[in-house]
């Protein structure tokens, strides 16, 4: 040994054949700077093969211990810094390994024993240590910074070593012992839901240990997928008692009150919403001025009056950001007794409220508005199916008497439905899109499985309310951005040119021409009016929508693409929105000459929250749904349903089926017996041998092949083509080669 090794005589101990200590490598390295293996060799003039082994060993383990990286062929290591510390979020993959989420850089990839360490949305410092042979960078914890959350739901189950709670997906890799004890005192039984308190966390050697605190067996399952996904996503759901106590010691709204406010009690307005809503943000009104020209009232409930400025109510509301909704289930942004009580534009009751009154020409452009606090009664809860037959039919004898019986009420309707039809042609004048899509709701029955998946209908009476509202937050965003208002804008980019690039091939497919980067909403446009008749529509304007960028919040006003505003904001949904309640509370500030309110977050800051937290509720909603749709198809394995094919990737199709509206997937080894190649261009999957072709549309025949739970994954088996789209005919005789770009993928096994 020719090394002067400060550790020599440990590793002479434990090696007959000893190398350069961990220590000594990390010190040479940074002497010698960026170095190889063979370099090293040469530095310790090692040349016995054994020891050279031995150290391209050690070095291997140093990389997985995230003390060296190793980058580049040859592989080039150097020691690891502060530097290289990067914090991120922990995403877990139901398979067992997971990412690091990184804001300003590729996310690092995380084996299954770097996520024995943590759980799903956990806050972590790591390093990268290297790049595996898919050019991924490979992460190393080196920290838990934060936990997302320390209770959990999940299963009680028992092996050899004793109990413990199995968690459900992504966190179904981190199993949760607990003690004989504990399930005896808690007369829990095998394969019971349980909520579980961790109460010491996990390491490489060791999983959690918790304490059960609530046997969940009455719940059924939708209750229970929703409580895991409240924990699973960090959405709170208990209001704080100072926050409650605040919201109820308010009282009905006095005489005292709404002093100063323009009183509109008198005025004949009404909330228009959904059978099932239960608080009412908005009531509308309109009559007809001289000239042919409007006047539009758009009264939104006045939640500044009752969530204050950095109070209990104000701080929940922020970390809320949102309600978030799930099939029969609403967790609310503030607490009932406001939300669907004294902030709820609610019947025959006085209520506080910020109006946008609004004077539109009769050619449908905005001429002028005003916003001022009012107060205001509502003289009718009308919902949108209502008003749609009062449209179809006005004598319909279903329709209530606080609309056909009340004068006033049925004139301003009448005239909103004659405003709607002018706001329609100025949404088509701008090429304002609106794309053929299908949204469901579920039905459930008296255990709390699906009984049905419908789709909702959107007829005169929703639009005409949606074009009311978007009235109302044009001229909002126009007012704040007139006065400089320390607001937030609701912004959504251009598309960029890679999803461009890829419309721009695709639009081929029906003749049309579309720029492959910089498009305009009259691109969009003109594709959406060329398909929207076709039966494959809501296919082709399922992948225009994918192509969008994801709009969200920003104190820089950079307009919305999709609507095709240079200004926009949210105002109008103040009771389930964060930005709407600042927007109001700036507006109110500006209009009665009081100072702005100076809050305990700053603009950006609240932009990233108030964003962070939309894409969080969406993203747990959609979970819960997937779940549940992926729960109802385990009672139909083994079952044929007819779909339309709705994507198409390099692993197979997928299929929405169109009597549930549930997607699955039909790999490409069960697509038929043929040589298939993917053209990302055509969106079509093609078969060499046969001339077989599946596209975006097909009517297809599946059976059920299987459901994961854990990935949340429906399998489909193809069992025949029913019918092609217009653009994916079958070609007769085999295919030519020269379309496809991407690489074959193997034959189907069947016969």
């Amino acid at each position: 040994m020719s090394w002067n090794d400060p550790n020599a005589s440990s590793e002479a101990q434990r090696y007959v054949n000893p190398i350069p200590s961990r220590e000594l490598i990390i010190g040479t390295i940074n002497e010698l700077g960026e170095t190889t293996h063979q370099k090293l060799a040469k530095a310790f003039n090692i040349d016995d093969e054994d020891q050279i082994e031995a150290l391209a060993n050690r070095l291997k383990a140093m990389v997985r211990d995230g003390q060296i990286t190793r980058e580049g062929r040859p592989s080039r290591f150097r020691t690891v810094t502060k530097h290289d510390v990067v914090t991120g979020t922990v995403s877990a993959h139901a398979k067992g390994f997971g990412f690091v989420l990184l804001s300003d850089m590729p996310d690092l990839f995380l084996h299954e024993k770097q996520m024995r360490w943590v759980f799903n949305g956990d806050t972590v410092e790591a390093v990268g240590t290297s790049t595996d042979n898919r050019g991924r960078t490979e992460g190393r914890i080196v920290d838990v910074v934060e936990r997302q959350q320390n209770q959990f739901i999940g299963t009680l189950a028992k092996d050899e070593d004793g109990y413990c709670v199995e968690l459900g997906s992504p966190n179904n890799h981190q199993p949760i012992t607990v003690t004989d004890d504990n399930v005896k005192a808690m007369d829990v039984k095998l394969g019971y839901p349980v909520k579980v308190d961790v109460i010491d966390w996990p390491n490489q050697h060791e999983f959690a240990t918790g304490k059960i605190t609530e046997v969940l067996s009455d719940d059924n399952d939708r209750e229970l997928i929703i409580e895991t996904t409240l924990l699973n996503y960090d959405i709170p759901f208990e209001f704080s008692a100072a926050t409650l106590k605040q919201a109820n010691d308010y009282k009905e709204p006095t005489e005292k009150d709404i002093k100063g406010r323009t009183d509109l009690r008198n005025m004949p307005l009404v909330t228009i919403d959904g059978e099932d809503a239960r608080d009412f943000d908005d009531a509308v009104f309109a009559e007809k001025r001289s000239g042919g020209n409007y006047r539009v009232l758009v009264a939104i409930a006045d939640v500044s009056n009752y969530v204050t400025p950095n109070s209990p109510l104000d701080k929940e509301a922020y970390e809320r950001g949102t309600s978030v909704y799930f099939p029969h289930r609403v967790i609310p942004m503030l607490p009932e007794v406001l939300s669907n009580g004294l902030c709820s534009l609610n019947p025959d009751v006085d209520r506080m409220c910020m109006v946008a009154d609004i004077k539109v020409s009769r050619a449908g452009k905005v001429t002028g508005y005003e916003f001022y606090p009012a107060v205001m009664n509502s003289q009718a809860r009308l919902t949108y199916n209502q008003v749609n037959d009062y449209f179809n039919d006005p004598k319909d004898a279903s329709i209530p008497k606080s609309l056909t019986g009340n004068a006033e009420v049925k004139k301003s309707v009448d005239t909103l439905h004659q405003l709607y039809d002018l706001l329609v042609k100025k949404r088509e004048e701008r090429h304002a899109m609106e794309f053929e899509t299908v949204e469901t709701y579920i039905k459930f029955n008296e255990t709390g499985g699906i009984a049905a998946i419908v789709p909702r209908t959107r007829g005169d009476a929703h639009k005409l309310i949606e074009e009311c509202m978007l009235l109302a937050n044009t001229c909002a965003a126009n007012f704040a951005l007139k006065h400089e208002l320390p607001v937030l804008y609701r912004n959504h980019d251009k598309p960029d040119g890679e999803k461009s690039m890829r419309i721009h091939e695709y639009a081929k497919n029906f003749g049309l021409s579309f720029p492959e980067e910089s498009p305009t909403q009259a691109d969009y446009q003109r594709i959406i009016e060329a398909t929207k008749e076709r039966p494959d529509a809501i296919s082709i304007h399922s992948m225009l929508l994918r192509s969008m960028m994801q709009a969200n919040y920003a104190p820089d006003n950079i307009g919305h693409f999709g609507l095709a505003y240079d200004e926009y904001s949210h105002f109008t949904s103040p009771i389930r929105r964060y930005p709407d309640l600042m927007l109001h509370r700036a507006i109110k500030a500006k209009v009665t000459n009081s100072q702005q309110p100076v809050m305990d977050f700053s603009l950006d800051g609240a932009g990233t929250q108030t964003s962070d937290t939309e894409r969080r509720a969406e993203k747990a909603s959609r979970y819960v749904e997937s779940w549940l749709k992926c729960h109802y198809m385990k009672d139909h394995v083994g079952e044929d349903f007819e779909g339309v094919v709705t994507s198409v990737t390099s692993f197979g199709l997928f299929v929405t089926l169109t009597d549930l509206y549930i997607d699955g997937l039909v790999h490409i080894s069960n697509v038929g017996d043929d040589y298939f190649v993917y053209d990302e261009k055509q969106q079509q999957l093609i078969g060499k041998d046969k001339g077989n072709l599946f596209g975006l549309g097909d009517l297809v025949k599946v059976k059920v092949a299987g459901v994961n739970m854990d990935l949340l994954q429906i399998d489909f088996d193809l069992k025949e083509k029913l019918k092609s789209s217009e653009m994916n005919q079958s070609k007769k005789g085999p295919a030519k080669k020269a379309p496809a770009k991407k690489n074959t993928r193997s034959k189907s096994k069947k016969s």
